[in-house]
């Protein structure tokens, strides 16, 4: 029973654990928000080696050398109420949302790709290009406005149909057999 009372209490005073996760959380939280790029809404292996190597790197600062799960739960308390309040607080105010949050960026205007945009969020017109396709855009110019979100998704805009450019739709089939109306 002693045995399991150790595994529980805690090595480190919980302030000291509450500071370590705050200075890491909002490093990292500064890092991702205003450093690295956007991507469009892909990950690339790259992107998941780099998630894996920050999130074994930040683990060692945050843990110092603790042993008990005591210390951790308090780690982890610190982390979750961290992640919670700034949510909390970008609901409720604007400005927060707006700081921890990228504005959306136009990459495509009236058929024309945003180059300064593109270059920015280092994003290539191939890339671009292979976004605008998985949605069923064929050309670039077919776009009136292309936007990247917030969350790295593409958000496409076409220009409307004509009545001559649209493709006839196939006659009505009934799943009914032996129905012909």
């Amino acid at each position: 029973m002693a045995d399991l009372a150790a595994l529980f209490s805690l090595d480190y005073p919980p302030w000291q654990m509450v500071l370590r996760g705050t200075v890491i959380y909002w490093f990292l939280l500064v890092i991702f928000r205003f450093l690295l790029r956007r991507d469009v809404g892909t990950m690339g292996v790259a992107d998941l080696l780099f998630v894996v190597l920050v999130a074994d790197a930040a683990s060692n600062a945050m843990q110092g050398e603790y042993k008990t799960i005591g210390d951790g739960l308090v780690l982890l308390a610190t982390l979750i109420g961290w992640n919670f309040l700034l949510d909390w607080l970008s609901y409720r105010f604007e400005l927060v949302s707006r700081l921890l949050e990228p504005p959306a960026e136009v990459v495509i205007r009236h058929g024309k790709p945003v180059h300064r945009v593109l270059r920015r969020e280092m994003i290539t017109l191939d890339e671009l290009a292979g976004k605008l396709r998985e949605q069923g855009v064929e050309r670039i110019a077919d776009v009136r406005l292309a936007r990247l979100e917030s969350d790295g998704q593409l958000s496409v805009f076409r220009y409307a149909r004509r009545d001559d450019d649209a493709t006839p739709s196939p006659p009505h089939r009934s799943s009914r057999p032996g129905d012909t109306r």
